[in-house]
Formats: structure tokens, C-alpha cells, sequence
């Protein structure tokens, strides 16, 4: 769509967008777009939110405003908590990840959890008759075992030839993340959106996964993987909780 908006431009018609991932955005440098610190499928935020989603269309039509670009402005919100449904019928037993050996490094926690939730998760696509992956084209093994390189003296800097390192990093944070996500909801109990964004940050090996990769991303010499670390590895509201955790009473 941000090429496209060139075009359309070009024959006087003004346009605008709205972007999930920052960093395509701005290689694009389309005419106007608004980012949005949401979940991947979700560009509006949650659903059944009429005025939340409505502050997201004002915001991204009111870009329509400048008359020149380009212009790539942030949401200034979080999305809004939801609930993601009931627990499916007949599970009473939700994962626990058991104590791995202390040798294992967190690379392979990562490995090992994903190996875990992956029968929660196609319990999730058989049951919803869809699923959000796919956009990095591993599965979610081979996802682990790549973000697992990054936390190691010698990195894979992508997975297919022609995806830079950056997006490379991004793409497979973001689609751990959801796999973690769609496993998760499937399991007993309700869950909220913050309280599934805890769980995955706060008790999972990949959520420390990807804290650590987001340190070692900031050393990079790579200026674009290196720009993850301000935008779009870690939540705005992950990164607010843990300081205001740090900082104490």
C-alpha cells in the first residue's frame, strides 16, 4: 500500500495508511501513514471497541491534513484490554513449563517451550479454522532455533535470502509472539490481552528471549536492526511496567 500511494499521489489523489510494522514503513516512505503499536491482524485495535477504533480512523484521516510528506507519525495509545473468549470444552489442564536443565541455554528453553505449546496450538487452528502465521515461512521450531542464534556470538542475520537482517528479526519476534499468543488462548481460563502480554513477558523463556535480543540488537553495527530497539521489538507497555518495576515504592 505505501508504494501504491506514490502512484495514486502522483494522479492528484492523497492518501494515507495505517502501519503495523514501522520499519517497512519508513524504508517505503509512503505519503502519509500512522503507526499503531498493536498486534499483528489487528490494525485497529481490538474488536467491538467502536470509539477506540473510531480515534485510530480520525487519527490516520487527519493526516490527510499535510499536504506534504512524507509523513510516518506514531498512535499516541495502547490498545485497549480485551477479553479472547472462553476456554475450549473439555481442557482442564493448562501448560506449565517444567524446569529445564540449568545447562540449557536460553536458546534451547525457547526451543523446548515452543515444542510444548505446539499441540495447544493446533488445538487454537482447528477450533478458529485459521491462524495469523506464516509470514516468515518457518514453522515455529525453526522460528526458535533462528531467534536462538541471535543470542549468540554468531547470529544468522536472516532466514531467506533477499530479507534483511532487520526484518528478519522483526518478523520472527513478532511471529513467536503471536504462535505464543494463539496457543495460549486456547488454554482453560479467560484471558485478556494484558494479562496474556504478562504471561508471555514475564514467564516465558521466548519473552526473555526476545528482551535479550533486543540488547544485543542495540550493540548492532546494522543502523536498521539497531533502530528495532527503539520502535518495535518490545511493547511501549512492556517497557513502561518493567521501569516502573525497577524503580520500586
Amino acid at each position: 500500500m505505501g508504494a501504491l500511494g506514490h502512484y495514486l499521489e502522483e494522479e492528484g489523489i492523497a492518501t494515507t495508511q495505517i502501519s503495523l510494522v514501522r520499519e517497512h514503513t519508513a524504508a517505503l516512505s509512503p505519503p502519509r501513514a500512522l503507526w499503531v503499536p498493536f498486534m499483528l491482524g489487528r490494525p485497529l485495535g481490538v474488536p467491538n471497541d467502536a470509539a477506540f477504533q473510531g480515534r485510530v480512523l480520525v487519527s490516520v484521516l487527519r493526516l490527510l491534513e499535510r499536504s506534504k510528506g512524507p509523513v510516518l507519525e506514531d498512535f499516541s495509545e495502547d490498545a485497549p484490554h480485551t477479553d479472547l473468549g472462553d476456554p475450549a470444552e473439555g481442557l482442564t489442564c493448562p501448560v506449565s513449563f517444567p524446569q529445564v536443565s540449568s545447562q540449557a541455554t536460553l536458546g534451547e528453553r525457547v526451543v523446548d517451550e515452543v515444542a510444548q505449546l505446539q499441540a495447544w496450538h493446533e488445538l487454537a487452528v482447528r477450533r478458529r479454522g485459521r491462524t495469523t502465521l506464516g509470514v516468515t515461512g518457518l514453522n515455529p521450531g525453526e522460528i526458535a532455533e533462528f531467534l536462538g542464534t541471535w543470542l549468540t556470538s554468531a547470529p544468522r542475520a536472516t532466514f531467506r535470502a533477499g530479507v534483511s537482517s532487520a526484518d528478519a528479526l522483526k518478523r520472527a519476534c513478532d511471529e513467536l509472539r503471536t504462535f505464543y499468543y494463539e496457543a495460549r488462548s486456547v488454554q482453560p481460563g479467560r484471558h485478556s490481552i494484558v494479562a496474556m502480554q504478562n504471561w508471555f513477558w514475564t514467564e516465558t523463556a521466548a519473552g526473555q528471549a526476545i528482551l535479550g535480543i533486543r540488547a544485543r540488537a542495540a550493540l548492532s553495527e546494522d543502523p536498521a536492526v539497531k533502530g528495532l530497539v527503539a520502535t518495535s521489538l518490545v511493547p511501549r507497555a512492556v517497557d513502561v511496567a518493567q521501569k516502573s518495576t525497577r524503580a520500586g515504592p
